[in-house]
């Protein structure tokens, strides 16, 4: 079934017909500046300070948690805080994502961005820890849409021959937001209290509504078809299954535990019958023939295996440096410096090199190669490592990320079709967000396992239960994770020697497995291939050597996706 394109007034009339060079590739659409204009820079900014809203939020909010549990109590459902905002907006990326696109993603964009605005007052102002947990939930409802809609608006703003520089800038104010986050979340927590950490959401995001309001101007798409409820059912059944069992595993529940292996099934059962339903709707929610093409799906694998890279990383990474090195966790942000300054600059540098040549084959390359390299030099750390010789192999691991971090959206978008931008941007995302978590929890449990191996070993029995679950932040007990520099320092000399020993240990075990997830991204790399940008000053000619890889039209007519967007 077909869907019609409303376009704003004011707007220029796409020209074209379906499946013509530019009009349904990754180029701007007809009459729409290159990526130059004030206009467009002026969108773009408007676009960064959503990204920086989604980025901010967790880590702004990580910092206040002891205070809030002190003043709301609660401290047994303390994770689902955390969990019910990763649920929500995973749940909700890949919807977020087909709704722009069918809807307009204007309007899913700015819709977003006033749930997440709404979850955060709410937030702010909640009296009870039930209340603070469903209205996260709210908050990371809203949040599912602020990054896929910053990502496919610009997709559909920028022609992907230009859009390298503003990725690259993209990656920089993530990159800022990690740095920033505790920084700012400490001194809002210390001086105007725990609730800012949420009301401080509230004049950023109106700067951002305000413009997109004002400035953004967009094609609107009106569907005919109807929205895919059973895709979008079974895919938010799939999604919650797999990041419960990934937050669960190990922690709450035992591995082998029948609440684990039946979520398991669960979201093995729900995946099965979305590629039934998929393959029959009409306006699928998740488009299956956009995985026809090589380089997509390529993107959607190495961007689930950085995901599972990075998101553990930048927990094992603090861990080690405060318990081992003895770094102190007031700015947590600042220990992770070394990865993310070097992150900035060669995701920048990269963006704007790819915008300048219109090449990029050569860098998923080699981050690729640097990546597992930077893992595997951070697997060799050690109770006598020096803060020095740990910060560079950091720089080795954020330089590689820098490589492949925008790089991945980049040629996902550039993969697909206009009409699908939405699509590949909550794809790309939505595997990013799940390698992350499964990241997390399976080293997280293989971390917790070593730890208590070696505390048994050099501490005996005790040490073995003290190292796993024993004495945390004021002895109450809890994870190895929290032992703080204080805990540490108040446990006999001969548990926190086997302690620093034990984590270190830890940390060798899960970087290296990282480093292995990272050698297989390594292997896709090589399989990518160099498919054209298009350019500012019109669509490029399709070449042999990209015929069928070229986001304008895939060779296969059958591959086509149905539903095409044509003008009125």
């Amino acid at each position: 079934m077909s869907t019609e394109a409303v376009i704003e007034p004011g707007e220029p009339e796409p020209s074209g017909e379906p499946g013509e060079p530019g009009r349904e590739s990754g180029a701007a659409p007809a009459g729409q500046a290159a990526g130059t204009s004030r206009s467009v820079r002026t969108s773009v900014f408007a676009l960064m300070i959503a990204v920086m809203l989604a980025m901010l939020d967790n880590m702004i909010v990580g910092t206040a948690m002891p205070t809030i549990v002190g003043e709301l109590g609660g401290l047994e459902h303390l994770s689902w805080v955390v969990t019910a905002y990763t649920l929500t907006t995973a749940a909700s990326t890949p919807l977020w994502g087909k709704t722009g696109d069918m809807y307009g993603r204007k309007g899913a964009f700015l819709t977003s961005i006033v749930i997440f605005l709404a979850g955060s007052v709410a937030s702010g102002a909640a009296q009870s820890m039930a209340q603070l947990i469903g209205f996260r939930a709210l908050q990371g409802l809203g949040a599912g849409g602020l990054m896929v809609g910053a990502m496919s608006i610009m997709g559909e703003l920028v022609p992907p021959r230009e859009r390298g520089k503003y990725m690259g800038m993209m990656a920089g104010v993530m990159s800022f937001a990690m740095i920033g986050g505790p920084l700012v979340g400490g001194t809002l927590t210390d001086h105007l209290g725990w609730r800012w950490a949420f009301y401080i959401n509230v004049p950023l995001g109106g700067i951002a509504l305000a413009m997109v309001v004002a400035l953004l101007h967009l094609p609107a798409r009106r569907a005919q078809g109807s929205i895919d409820y059973a895709g979008a059912g079974l895919l938010t059944a799939a999604i919650t299954s797999a990041v419960l069992v990934t937050s669960w595993g190990g922690t709450e529940y035992d591995w082998s535990s029948p609440v684990i292996t039946g979520l398991s099934a669960v979201a093995v059962a729900s995946v099965v019958a979305l590629l039934v339903v998929e393959r029959r709707a009409a306006e699928p929610v998740l488009p299956l023939g956009v995985f026809r093409s090589r380089n997509f799906s390529l993107m959607t694998l190495i961007g689930f295996l950085l995901g599972f890279v990075m998101f553990g990383a930048m927990t094992f990474l603090p861990l080690y440096q405060q318990t081992v090195q003895g770094a102190s966790a007031t700015n947590s942000g600042l220990l992770l410096l070394p990865v993310l300054l070097p992150m900035m600059v060669v995701s920048v540098v990269t963006g704007r090199a790819t915008t300048r040549t219109g090449k990029y084959r050569a860098y998923p390359l080699i981050g690729g190669a640097l990546i597992p390299a930077g893992l595997f030099l951070l697997a060799q750390l050690g109770v006598g490592t020096s803060r020095t010789t740990s910060a560079l192999y950091m720089v080795v691991l954020g330089a590689g990320m820098g490589f492949l971090m925008q790089l991945t959206m980049l040629i996902a978008q550039n993969s697909v079709e206009l009409k699908d931008m939405g699509v590949a941007s909550s794809t790309t995302t939505l595997f990013r967000t799940i390698g992350g978590s499964f990241g997390v929890a399976l080293m997280g449990t293989l971390f917790a396992d070593r730890v208590r191996e070696t505390m048994t070993e050099r501490a005996g029995a005790a040490g073995g239960a003290g190292g796993a679950g024993g004495p945390g932040p004021g002895g109450d007990g809890g994870t190895p994770a929290q032992l703080d520099a204080a805990s540490l320092e108040r446990l006999p000399a001969q548990v926190r020697e086997a302690y620093e020993y034990a984590v270190a240990d830890g940390t060798h075990l899960v970087f290296l497995v990282a480093a292995a997830a990272a050698l297989l991204g390594f292997v896709a790399t090589w399989f990518v291939r160099e498919v054209p940008l298009k350019g500012g000053d019109g669509p490029a000619k399709e070449t042999p050597d990209s015929a069928g890889e070229t986001a304008g039209e895939p060779s296969d007519p059958e591959a086509r996706p149905e539903g095409s967007v044509s003008p009125v």
